[in-house]
């Protein structure tokens, strides 16, 4: 498992596929692509179309009265790393976080405990389970024996925060014979609400292009108006 999390580190992109139950969301299905450097992703949930490069946000939907196709918001309108955010109510933060990240979560447990081989999308993997609590990922964090992997807690932490996940979450992980993560779920309560949530990676560092919609083709979310974003 720390081997899984060491793999991670050096992700370049990655193919997964997103689905389950999220909190005032209900159930979610996905299909993404994502890239390290720069940052960017390219998601279709459901049949909305979303992406993210250079920081700003992209949807695909008939922007009401402009006639594009795309509307963008910048990160001031949507929101930066904080636990309120929701990416202006299109986008839920655990989508729009790295799977990567998040498939390391697990090493926060202290109480991790080997279920089996299973196969998972053809894969042949060795599925752990364990339970992950804030304050064994802060402690997690503490520990972290450099600063890429503190960051990457911190930033493990800061989503888990996102989802409301407030004491207890069950982790479990698949983990290939490359020693990389093949697919987690995570399971918890959320103030009354279900988080199920599985990711199965399809792919990993394999070719990915995510770029911006012609800007002629895009109008700002700020000129669109909440009517017409959602509408």
């Amino acid at each position: 498992m720390a081997e899984a999390a060491a793999e991670s580190a050096g992700v370049e992109s990655a193919h997964y596929r997103v689905t389950g139950t999220l909190p005032e969301r209900g159930r979610v299905e996905a299909d993404a692509f994502m890239k390290t450097d720069p940052p960017a992703l390219s998601m279709e949930m459901g049949r909305l179309p979303v992406r993210f490069v250079d920081e700003v946000m992209y949807v695909s939907k008939a922007v009401k009265g402009k006639g594009k196709g795309w509307f963008r918001a910048e990160p001031a309108v949507w929101g930066g790393l904080t636990v309120d955010n929701n990416s202006y109510g299109v986008l839920p933060r655990t989508l729009e976080s790295s799977p990567v990240v998040q498939s390391t979560l697990l090493t926060g447990s202290k109480d991790v405990r080997l279920v089996g081989t299973e196969t998972v999308d053809g894969a042949r993997t060795t599925h752990y389970r364990g339970t992950v609590t804030l304050d064994g990922l802060r402690a997690a964090r503490d520990e972290a024996p450099d600063a890429a992997t503190r960051e990457r807690r911190i930033e493990g932490l800061d989503q888990l925060m996102g989802l409301g996940v407030s004491d207890t979450l069950t982790m479990d992980l698949w983990v290939d014979g490359d020693d990389r993560a093949k697919q987690f779920r995570w399971k918890a309560g959320t103030g009354g609400e279900a988080l199920d949530l599985t990711v199965t990676f399809l792919d990993v560092d394999g070719p990915v292009t995510v770029e911006a919609p012609p800007a002629e083709d895009t109008a700002d979310v700020m000129d669109v108006g909440q009517e017409g974003l959602l509408g």
